[in-house]
């Protein structure tokens, strides 16, 4: 299917978890969700911001209005892997002068979309 480029500004910053390649949807009429295409760049500009868009031909006839709720979604394929070059390190160290016994380490971090 055809699409063209259109920008979409905001008056608010553009959620920092939004990156190129996420696909960009608003709410329409009776709150059908309309697909409008793939971002292809993010543009900051505090306090606003705009998103460029791969928008479908389709969408572009019936734009999102001013007080359309835009939303996104990641490709699944890029955002269910492992860590990608995070990591922590921990040292347990006992300063007392009798013996210790260390039960049980535990850790769970998540950090998406970065």
């Amino acid at each position: 299917m055809a699409t063209q480029a259109i920008s979409l500004t905001f008056p608010s910053a553009v959620n920092v978890s939004l990156q190129i390649g996420d696909t960009l949807y608003y709410a329409g009429a009776n709150d059908t969700i309309i697909k409008i295409g793939v971002v292809t760049a993010i543009t900051v500009n505090q306090p606003s911001g705009t998103i460029t868009v791969a928008a479908l031909i389709d969408t572009i006839t019936t734009p999102p209005g001013n007080s359309s709720y835009i939303f996104f979604t990641k490709e699944a394929i890029g955002n269910t892997s492992n860590l990608k070059g995070y990591y922590a390190e921990a040292q347990f160290r006992n300063d007392q002068t009798v013996e210790a016994e260390l039960f049980s380490v535990g850790s769970e971090v998540f950090e998406s979309s970065k």
